[in-house]
């Protein structure tokens, strides 16, 4: 099966890496210092679960040098998607199969937009990773699972043949009858979450201790689960319990990939966190006023800081 991982950062980079380790035909997306340092060096997974290096990668800045796979792990920032899937318009045909393992629940809408007729098959990736430096991918945590499966429920053979791949490689991978179900569950999570980390500059730990936060964080979680309701996501009672009790099984040190964007003043996702549960939420007469909050409180540096 051949494999084009579209965006290499935390999530592709990590979860392509391990396929290529295993032996995988394998190629990267990526750009700049990152391409460079991926064609120089290979890549390199620094993981808490096992190191893994990639020498030689097969890498490129456009996919369409990559000729047609069978799989595309998709994995671009959020606001990257559009973009990132017209490039894609030269080599997807019929029978390639696009897996988003994106932040955020309009990936696959963006996607069937951009390319009609393209079979997008919703996934979730569960990992706290990123660019460490160029060519490197740190993963600190003990978790880093892969979810996926058919829009409409159930399974494909290619999405079998890819599953099957995935667990050959040793990577924690589910295949899911009611994938919207666990992409929601992962957004009532994850846009608190990187909505706080990004907002306060610190961590878990500190962000579940402090009464204030703690607060909000909990109203933020209970505001996409409301938005969620409201279009039909089957949200269960016991629902909001259960993921309080995954942040309080989060490492204290955690933080969010769109904090650490903040840090290094790249552009953040929060418009398609925070806002789209804002967004959503507005459609469907449901409001969301801790995600309104953050969103405007990030808007100062949604756009990241202009290099001098």
């Amino acid at each position: 099966m051949k494999i084009l991982v579209m965006g290499s950062g935390g999530v592709g980079g990590y979860f392509g890496g391990r396929m290529a380790a295993a032996g995988n035909d394998v190629t990267f997306v990526a750009r700049g210092a990152h391409l460079e340092a991926i064609k120089a060096n290979g890549l390199f997974l620094d993981s808490q679960i096992g190191d893994a290096t990639i020498k030689p990668a097969k890498v490129t800045a456009d996919p369409a040098t990559a000729g047609v796979p069978d799989v595309v792990m998709f994995a671009t920032k959020m606001g990257d998607t559009e973009g990132a899937a017209n490039q894609l318009k030269p080599i997807v045909r019929d029978g390639v199969t696009i897996i988003t393992f994106q932040n955020g629940v309009e990936g696959p809408e963006i996607l069937s937009r951009v390319l009609p007729g393209a079979h997008v098959v919703p996934g979730v990736a569960r990992i706290a990773s990123h660019i460490s430096k160029p060519g490197v991918i740190e993963h600190r945590s003990p978790f880093a699972r892969i979810e996926m499966g058919e829009a409409k429920g159930g399974s494909s053979p290619k999405l079998d043949a890819f599953h099957a791949l995935c667990k050959a490689a040793g990577i924690d991978a589910i295949l899911s009858d009611n994938i919207q179900r666990n992409v929601w569950m992962k957004f009532a999570m994850l846009a608190p979450f990187s909505g706080m980390t990004a907002l306060t500059g610190h961590t878990a730990g500190p962000i579940r201790t402090t009464p204030g936060t703690r607060a909000l964080i909990e109203t933020a979680v209970k505001e996409v689960i409301a938005v969620g309701k409201a279009i039909g996501v089957g949200f269960k009672d016991g629902d909001f319990e259960g993921l309080m009790k995954t942040v309080e099984g989060n490492p204290a040190g955690m933080t969010s990939s769109m904090a650490h964007d903040r840090m290094a003043g790249k552009p953040l996702e929060v418009n398609y966190l925070s806002g789209a549960v804002v967004r959503i939420g507005e459609k469907h007469g449901v409001p969301a006023p801790t995600h309104k909050f953050i969103t405007q409180a990030l808007a100062i540096d949604v756009a990241g800081k202009a290099k001098a």
